[in-house]
């Protein structure tokens, strides 16, 4: 099984970027997906969660408005507009078979995000 995060780069405070995951060795149709990021000296935190048929979502307080996470049948995406300085970090995408960190069984290698100006 692999997962292969992508799309992290340096950009502007207020500006977007978009992450993708491609995820493959097994099916995920069933799966919980979602994206999670460890700031320099933090521990790792949820980002966004998303159930089987995306009827179900769960954000961070932080992100809420601003991120949106979606899905395909072996991929994920999170869309990030009006980036902060406080989003920089490294986003990783995982799946797993119940909706939280500790429930992922499958994790990428992470993409780093900066935000600055």
């Amino acid at each position: 099984v692999q997962l292969q995060a992508s799309g992290g780069g340096l950009v502007q405070p207020g500006g977007s970027l978009r992450l993708s995951c491609e995820m493959s060795g097994r099916s995920f149709l069933q799966y919980f997906m979602g994206w999670f990021r460890q700031a320099p000296g933090k521990e790792r935190e949820v980002v966004a969660i998303i159930n089987w048929n995306s009827e179900i979502t769960r954000y961070a307080d932080s992100v809420q408005g601003r991120f949106t996470i979606s899905r395909g049948k072996n991929t994920q995406y999170l869309q990030m507009n009006s980036l902060k300085p406080e989003d920089t970090a490294v986003y990783f995408c995982a799946a797993g078979l119940r909706a939280t960190m500790n429930g992922m069984d499958y994790w990428g290698k992470g993409t780093l995000v900066t935000v600055s100006s």
